[in-house]
């Protein structure tokens, strides 16, 4: 029991009683408020909710200390979503739980959020507190707290601060970001009283700071099939032209873009969660769980022919080698200098915390004379640094989950631009914080994916 309430980032808390009542008071929104930000996210209107606002103004209505407004996302948890929404909405209200296959973050911040601000502007006593206060939680998997990031981040872009910091229910298969912020691997769904203590912790816990990363993709023709949330279709996006682009571009090029807060990663590893995320969402039955989920996944990792590959019929089981050229700016450098890739590498991943396939640290705790010969600085998730390591074969990357080994190093980067092209390839899989996707490549122009740190960082509630 001890060792689960460790997992879930709670054990200081394991002794404390939460009153309910309490609680409520310090996370609960007047209710005119509340009607008016759903009204306005419903009917995607900041001025929707006007009807609610009190005539005489809101200086007699008690404001809470930490309001908080929850997003869950019903698919993660094993499909248990549903019931830790009904227990959240109980505890706080229905109107500030929001389900992501209702509410989707860029509607909260362009429409719910936008008439609390409103409000606040006109005068709104208890709507200027909310919304220097406001706190939001993400109940998911590593894939929902991006999209939720990446969604807020429109804030910095367009002055609207302070953005609101992001604490985490971990829903996930990994939960890679919320084990490096002390929010745990699992969540108990069986404890209610650790929803209160969650709740708790993320109106009072202190915050952190977190790099998040722009990927630019620049590809000839076609398109992206069903591309995850983290990655949108573009009109245009300009790649660094400090670093020439050798040979010819098509008549017709077509861009994506997307943020990433946790990794990057090119070959076999989004190969296999491809399939994964395929398999889940075709057959929810077989996938109850963060435990049935791994089982399934070692599945996919054997049945993709990482393990056992003779590495000379299928070209899609060779090295990325064949067809990844790879350029990064160093630490402190504003110069692009090629890095090689290793022959034997089948998937390559860039890293921004600690925490990779649920809890592992790939990258290796290393040595200050390694890091001085290499030409490294030790690693950190706000120090404006990718770490680039690759995987082999599975058995390699199984000793490398183990902590047994570390990864293949390829090196350190504010900037990493990768240009790719098929040969015998027809398409390669990638990934942005465990959200695959597949990208189709060709012959006869290079696609391009150039990776840039956001010029703000995210703010995340530390739940330890």
């Amino acid at each position: 029991m001890m060792e689960s309430i460790r997992s879930y980032g709670l054990s200081r808390l394991a002794g404390i009683k939460i009153d309910t009542d309490e609680l409520r008071r310090r996370l609960l929104m007047p209710q005119y408020l509340r009607l008016a930000m759903l009204d306005s996210i419903t009917k995607k209107d900041v001025d929707g909710g006007d009807q609610h606002f009190p005539s005489s103004g809101s200086a007699d209505v008690p404001c809470p200390e930490s309001p908080m407004i929850v997003f869950i996302n019903p698919r993660s948890g094993g499909r248990n979503g549903p019931l830790l929404k009904e227990r959240l909405q109980k505890l706080i209200s229905e109107e500030q739980v929001l389900d992501l296959e209702d509410v989707k973050p860029h509607e909260f911040v362009r429409y719910g959020l936008a008439c609390i601000e409103k409000w606040a502007n006109d005068g709104d006593f208890c709507a200027k507190e909310i919304r220097q206060n406001i706190r939001i939680v993400v109940a998911g998997g590593d894939g929902t707290v991006g999209w939720v990031l990446g969604c807020l981040g429109e804030l910095n872009q367009n002055g609207r601060e302070p953005v609101p910091p992001v604490a985490i229910i971990p829903l996930g298969t990994g939960n890679d970001l919320s084990r490096s912020f002390g929010w745990g691997g699992s969540y108990p769904f069986t404890w209610k009283s650790d929803i209160k203590k969650a709740l708790h912790r993320a109106s009072v816990g202190p915050v952190s700071n977190l790099d998040s990363w722009h990927v630019v993709v620049q590809m000839p023709g076609g398109e992206v099939a069903d591309p995850p949330h983290s990655l949108k279709a573009a009109e245009e996006c300009s790649l660094d032209k400090t670093l020439e682009i050798e040979g010819d571009l098509p008549d017709k090029v077509n861009y994506y873009e997307g943020v990433f807060y946790n990794y990057f990663s090119i070959g076999m590893d989004a190969k296999v969660a491809y399939g994964f995320h395929h398999f889940r969402n075709e057959k929810p039955h077989l996938a109850q769980g963060p435990l049935a989920n791994k089982i399934i996944y070692s599945g996919y990792s054997c049945s993709q022919g990482w393990f056992l590959t003779t590495c000379t019929s299928d070209p899609s089981l060779r090295g990325l080698k064949n067809i990844l050229k790879m350029h990064v700016k160093k630490v402190n450098s504003t110069e692009w200098e090629q890095i090689p890739v290793p022959k034997s590498v089948r998937a390559v991943v860039a890293l921004n915390l600690h925490n990779y396939g649920s809890g592992r640290n790939p990258w290796g705790n290393l040595k200050p004379k390694y890091l001085e010969k290499r030409g490294f600085v030790e690693a950190r998730s706000d120090d404006g640094l990718l770490e680039i390591f690759g995987l082999k074969e599975g058995w390699h990357a199984s000793f490398v989950m183990t902590e047994l080994i570390s990864a293949k190093h390829i090196g350190q980067a504010a900037s990493i631009r990768m240009e790719i092209r098929g040969g015998e390839w027809k398409e390669a899989f990638m990934q942005m914080d465990g959200e695959p996707w597949k990208q189709p490549i060709c012959n006869d122009y290079s696609t391009f994916v150039e990776i840039n740190r956001v010029p703000f960082q995210s703010v995340l509630v530390n739940g330890e």
